[in-house]
């Protein structure tokens, strides 16, 4: 058995490599909205952070027809469907490798966007804050790491 270089006890071994799987923890991936109600697909940008909608637990409207983005403020984007919408866009790395920030989320349910930011809170679960002006007014929406995407609806 290799003995540790001198100096280098367990403990401060174990810490690096918390601190190492911390910074190595990423955003991307799948997520479930806090509502359970959609699944959100966050990919890199080039060195940024999006998020296009993959998922809706309610796809159809009572027409049996893809819901739309009929609230869009932009009338020609109305007839798109908002499953696959670019919900979250640019969301820029604030230097301390759990916060994506200075980007723009979309709710296709209002059709407005907001200033946005997320946070990385633990690998599995991720904030999402979305606001106006500031930070201090908005909402702040908690995601979980979601294992697949959800079969489709018949």
């Amino acid at each position: 058995m290799k003995r540790l270089p001198r100096g280098l006890s367990p403990a401060l071994l174990m810490t690096g490599m918390l601190a190492a799987s911390q910074v190595l923890a990423q955003p991307t991936g799948l997520w479930n909205t806090e509502d359970h109600q959609g699944q959100v697909e966050i990919s890199a940008c080039a060195d940024k952070l999006c998020g296009d909608l993959v998922w809706l637990a309610e796809p159809l409207d009572v027409d049996g027809l893809p819901k739309l983005d009929r609230h869009n403020p932009d009338e020609t984007l109305r007839s798109r469907p908002v499953q696959g919408l670019r919900i979250l866009w640019d969301m820029q790395p604030a230097g301390d490798g759990k916060t994506w920030k200075d980007g723009r989320v979309y709710d296709p349910e209002s059709g407005k966007t907001y200033q946005g930011k997320i946070t990385l809170e633990e690998p599995d679960v991720l904030k999402l804050r979305g606001f106006v002006g500031a930070p201090l007014f908005g909402r702040t929406s908690t995601w979980t790491r979601a294992q697949e995407t959800e079969p489709l609806q018949p």
